[in-house]
């Protein structure tokens, strides 16, 4: 919401602890011409796996965010793979009177 763009969210696992968030244009993109010879390794939008993670821990969601697809790597999408790592248990809170 804050980068101006909305993900296509893709779900293929049975077990429903992981999805993948495609993004067809990625605004960081925009900054960085092309990856230094030496460093086809380097991901500069793991800046946004950050944010992701960081997010949910806020709210406790222990979570592994991993970049899938990247279009510096000559990808078509930008893909974010996320894994919960642990079921939230469902806590049933009763109202003090």
């Amino acid at each position: 919401m804050y980068l101006g763009i909305t993900p296509s969210v893709t779900c293929n696992n049975s077990s429903r602890n992981e999805f993948s968030l495609i993004l067809d244009k990625n605004p960081l993109v925009e900054f960085v011409e092309e990856l230094p010879a030496g460093r086809s390794s380097l991901c500069y939008c793991n800046l946004l796996c950050g944010i992701i993670r960081g997010a949910l821990e806020m709210v406790h969601l222990a979570a592994d965010v991993t970049f899938l697809q990247d279009r510096l790597r000559g990808d078509s999408v930008t893909e974010i793979g996320i894994t919960f790592l642990k079921k939230r248990e469902e806590k049933k809170y009763r109202r003090k009177k």
